[in-house]
């Protein structure tokens, strides 16, 4: 199925997808592109607010951009295989049966998959800047994403 008709599924019922990606086989480099692609996407999305930040505190737009190119590209992969495995870590004690790569992907994907709210978020913050908006995306992405993580991690810890 393609990406996209993933995401969309993802909206109506996260566990289903994730059943389908662990069915799929354990493909580490499946889910280092699922991370990356969210990554860059994530870093896509800080532009317009970086854009704002320049021209209103008249700072060099380059440095801000490359600064969160290393950041989200780099630095932030690294993060989250650690917060995946706290989290499998973490489910291991609540009978969870899953293994490290279901706990991997589960998180990874849930990120890829909220990317069109973070794309939102960045725009609202580029545009409108902080404000009750701003804070109202940001709430539905956290949500969203919290959902999506969770469904996820309970069929991937669910696996044996």
């Amino acid at each position: 199925m393609p990406v996209t008709r993933d995401i969309v599924a993802t909206y109506r019922g996260p566990g289903r997808v994730m059943r389908r990606l662990l069915d799929a086989g354990k493909r580490e480099d499946r889910a280092l592109a699922i991370l990356m692609a969210a990554c860059a996407l994530v870093f896509v999305a800080q532009w317009p607010v970086l854009s704002r930040r320049a021209h209103l505190e008249t700072l060099e737009l380059n440095a801000l951009l490359a600064g969160a190119l290393f950041g989200w590209i780099f630095i932030a992969p690294l993060g989250l295989y650690t917060l995946a495995a706290l989290s499998h870590l973490l489910a291991k004690p609540l009978g969870g049966q899953g293994d490290w790569y279901g706990a991997r992907l589960a998180l990874f994907w849930s990120l890829f998959a909220s990317t069109p709210l973070i794309l939102l978020n960045g725009l609202v913050a580029g545009f409108v800047g902080a404000g009750p908006a701003l804070t109202l995306v940001g709430a539905v992405w956290c949500g969203v994403f919290g959902w999506f993580w969770f469904s996820s991690l309970r069929i991937a810890e669910a696996r044996s």
